[in-house]
């Protein structure tokens, strides 16, 4: 996705540091009834009422009204959400079940969908119209006729949230990005987003391309499932080497678009950051899912879309981290 280059690291550190210590912190919301997480599940005969509830008891529950600071915090961010995914409890919620559009978050499903259906060491050509993307398009550099492993396109796609990537993943698992994106729609709707509709892997703007904070948090909850998904999220860089089109070998170094990971934005005190997804596009505004963990050693999920720029989104992010510290 294309995105504003910070112009000045430095400032933008020092400013979050400031604003997160001086903000409200986010207000624990008392859950009075879970998101309805089957509302539609069953029409797609994908899990019986009995399995729906067993699974609703492994993940964290929507509250039925925002948190109390909500409105002020609006300011920054449009929805966010903040989950003990190890305790299952929601901390923070802010227009948590509104329709938004998820930018390159959307590659936390396509790496999930293609880590249940893929193999990490088989080699996919990348196509042309893998590599037809727009010239203001984040891209991992990759050219037609190239060779690479799954293994090594889901690096480039979350790391360096390349949406050649992401097609040349999609193509090579399912064949065509019209079939994975349906492939992509029925395992949102088995792990309960059933808020969410996705019609292709990179997350580039359709009206029809949508999704919710709390969906995103069940997607993610999935994905961090996977080991291997997690270690990618987590590197400050990552390596590839595949073959071009005549066979020439090619090595690259990923840098995480991920400012925690690069250094430039530091979490609060008492949280370390392990990993997550950016995402940024006109309409979407700036978006992070992020996948933290607290001195207890719990799993911390906090989710930010639509904040109005750069500054505002990790603001926001660390608000939402301070509400576990």
């Amino acid at each position: 996705m294309s995105g504003v280059k910070c112009t000045n690291k430095r400032f933008l550190s020092l400013f979050v540091a400031v604003s997160f210590m001086i903000s409200a912190t986010a207000c624990q919301a008392d859950v009075k009834e879970p998101y309805q997480l089957y509302s539609s599940i069953e029409k797609y005969g994908l899990a019986s009422k009995s399995h729906s509830v067993l699974l609703g008891g492994q993940v964290a529950h929507l509250p039925e009204s925002d948190s109390p600071s909500a409105g002020a915090n609006s300011a920054l961010a449009l929805a966010c959400g903040a989950f003990n995914d190890t305790t299952l409890s929601t901390i923070y919620s802010q227009k948590a079940d509104d329709k938004i559009y998820p930018a390159s978050t959307t590659k936390i499903l396509t790496a999930y969908v293609a880590l249940k259906y893929g193999d990490l060491n088989e080699v996919y050509t990348v196509s042309e119209n893998a590599c037809n993307q727009a010239a203001d398009s984040s891209v991992a550099g990759l050219h037609p006729g190239d060779r690479i492993t799954l293994r090594d396109l889901l690096k480039a796609m979350l790391v360096v949230s390349g949406n050649d990537a992401a097609i040349a993943i999609a193509e090579g698992v399912s064949g065509s990005t019209e079939a994975f994106a349906k492939l992509m729609n029925e395992e949102a709707a088995r792990l309960g987003a059933t808020h969410s509709h996705f019609v292709n892997p990179n997350g580039l703007h359709d009206d029809d391309h949508y999704t919710t904070v709390y969906d995103m948090y069940l997607i993610f909850h999935g994905a961090i499932q996977d080991p291997f998904f997690v270690k990618i999220i987590k590197a400050k860089k990552c390596h590839v080497t595949y073959a071009d089109v005549s066979g020439a070998v090619v090595k690259k170094d990923y840098v995480p678009t991920n400012l925690y990971k690069t250094g430039d934005v530091k979490a609060p005190k008492g949280v370390t950051v392990i990993g997550g997804k950016t995402g940024t596009t006109g309409k979407a505004g700036y978006c992070l899912v992020l996948l933290s963990e607290n001195e207890s050693g719990e799993n911390l999920i906090t989710i930010v879309y639509k904040a109005n720029d750069k500054y505002s989104l990790y603001v926001m992010m660390n608000r939402l981290l301070l509400s576990f510290t």
